[in-house]
């Protein structure tokens, strides 16, 4: 009698615990406000803290054990869900950001009258969707972690009531985003039909061998929609529009959040989908990123350079340009892969600095965040004299912007943007090294800019507009508990990591994939 191949698979809970205990603390968030009195609708907000915590935690008996689940039968190494080092250092920054967002959050929900249970919901669903991604290995998981990760963003984006910003911020970036994933679901539509697979590795070798033209014309259409839909994810220029005024309009904390985890979320996908997807389409890919990578480089320091810093809102709009400009560095190692015959090595550049953004981009929000609390407005001449007014925040501030200058004392800026030019070179890539460093130099001129402002004696700034929306208006002068928590621990990280740059750079030398 010949043996039957199993249709049930056994299910590796461990492996799947991250991303499965942010959901499931998003639907106790949920059912608990039900039932809670609008007096203790804050605890909402720590439970969903320590919920994430948790789940950062859960990263730990994963370590060094490359566990996999979802497997095909006839193919057990053909997995849908990977928990490789790639996944979890990916995982351990969107969950760590979401922790550091959360903190942000919890005063901006009290303050800005946000609708509790429906904010932490939210928050926590596209967590735990942005931390599903970097383990999925098929198509079909990642463009349903990725949609997953941005559906609530949407929502966190428009959740002022009343407020035209929000609204109108809302708006732009769910078109702009549904136009994005169209193209992209065209994209994997073409290249199963092509290839027979969604799989990654499965597609990678299809890919090789095609046997007709013109299921080679329609997989490299596939490639080039689905490397475009997760372009936009990653705010690549020419799909950056809707950044500037998605950060404006959304909540402070909310687009501190889309500046990290959600580029974090569209550089993963990016990655694996070039790395793992498409090698034979190296030739055609690199290139393309490249002058991508080039072009968003650019256009976000120019337009960073220009913003004036009376306008309303303007220290925003300088983050989000300033998110544009980065994102093209992040883009550089993505487009070496193309070049080496170890792209697995190169995008460890890639990993290495979003850890670096991450930590002292959330740090430059939170700074934000507290200023908004006296200014609402936020313009860049709002933190004139803060070091006269808030010292510690003034000294925080301006190490965040060191770092992401790439300047002492904010050595990990500094040996991440080295990181980066160098895997460049290596591939090949002069021309973008020399644009790169050219742009390095322009950024320097609107860090150091803001960083002087910080320091100069305090001067009669505009009222705020009269205008502002009453949910905008802050409460009280003082730090609160956790918005001063999420200050100190960016600052701390960021120290650390100045101090001990080889915690982070030791992922560029090794291979995550």
């Amino acid at each position: 009698m010949s043996s039957i191949t199993p249709l049930v698979q056994s299910v590796d809970w461990l492996a799947l615990a991250p991303p499965t205990l942010t959901a499931a603390v998003a639907l106790v968030v949920l059912v608990t406000d039900l039932f809670l009195p609008a007096a203790r609708k804050p605890l909402l907000g720590w439970i969903a803290t320590a919920g994430l915590a948790a789940s950062a935690l859960l990263l730990l008996p994963l370590l060094g054990g490359g566990r996999r689940t979802f497997c095909l039968p006839a193919h057990p190494d053909v997995c849908s869900y990977v928990a490789d080092p790639f996944a979890l250092v990916i995982q351990f920054l969107v969950l760590g950001g979401a922790l550091l967002t959360a903190l942000l959050s919890i005063d901006t929900v009290k303050d800005q009258g946000l609708p509790t249970g429906e904010y932490w919901f939210l928050l926590l669903s596209s967590a735990a969707g942005a931390a599903l991604l970097p383990a999925s290995r098929d198509l079909a998981t990642l463009v349903i972690a990725l949609e997953v990760a941005s559906l609530p963003a949407f929502a966190l984006v428009g959740l002022r009531r009343g407020d035209r910003l929000s609204s109108e911020a809302a708006l732009k970036f769910f078109l702009s985003s549904v136009a994005a994933t169209a193209v992209m679901l065209l994209g994997v539509s073409f290249l199963y039909a092509a290839t027979g697979s969604l799989h990654l590795s499965q597609v990678a070798h299809a890919l090789t061998a095609l046997p007709d033209p013109r299921l080679a014309t329609l997989a490299s259409a596939g490639a080039a929609l689905t490397l475009v839909g997760f372009a936009f994810k990653t705010a690549a220029a020419p799909f950056h529009f809707w950044v500037p005024d998605t950060y404006v309009g959304a909540p402070l904390p909310i687009a501190g959040y889309l500046s990290v985890v959600g580029k974090a979320v569209g550089f993963s996908g990016l990655i694996l989908v070039t790395v793992q997807g498409f090698p034979s389409y190296a030739d055609v890919w690199g290139p393309a990123l490249a002058v991508l990578a080039a072009l968003t480089m650019t256009v976000g320091n120019v337009a960073a350079v220009r913003q004036d810093a009376r306008r309303a809102h303007s220290a925003v709009r300088l983050l989000a340009w300033s998110s544009v400009g980065q994102a093209g560095y992040l883009l550089v190692p993505i487009a070496a892969a193309g070049y080496t015959s170890d792209p697995a090595h190169a995008i460890g550049s890639t990993v290495a600095y979003a850890l670096m953004y991450a930590a002292v981009n959330l740090g430059a929000f939170a700074v934000a965040a507290l200023v908004a609390r006296t200014s609402p407005a936020n313009r860049i001449t709002d933190y004139r004299g803060l070091y006269a007014r808030r010292p510690l925040a003034a000294l925080a501030l301006a190490f965040f912007l060191l770092c992401l200058a790439g300047l002492p004392p904010g050595i990990i800026g500094l040996f991440a943007k080295v990181t980066v030019f160098s895997v460049a070179v290596d591939a090949g890539l002069a021309w973008l090294a020399v644009i790169m460093a050219i742009n390095v130099v322009i950024a320097l001129y609107y860090y150091l800019k803001w960083t002087t402002v910080l320091f100069r004696g305090a001067g009669a700034t505009e009222a705020a507009p009269a205008t502002a929306p009453a949910q905008q208006q802050p409460t009280r002068a003082g730090i609160p508990a956790a918005l001063g928590t999420a200050i100190a621990l960016a600052t701390v990280l960021g120290i650390v990591l100045s101090g001990a740059p080889q915690l982070v750079l030791r992922f560029a030398s090794g291979a995550l994939l």
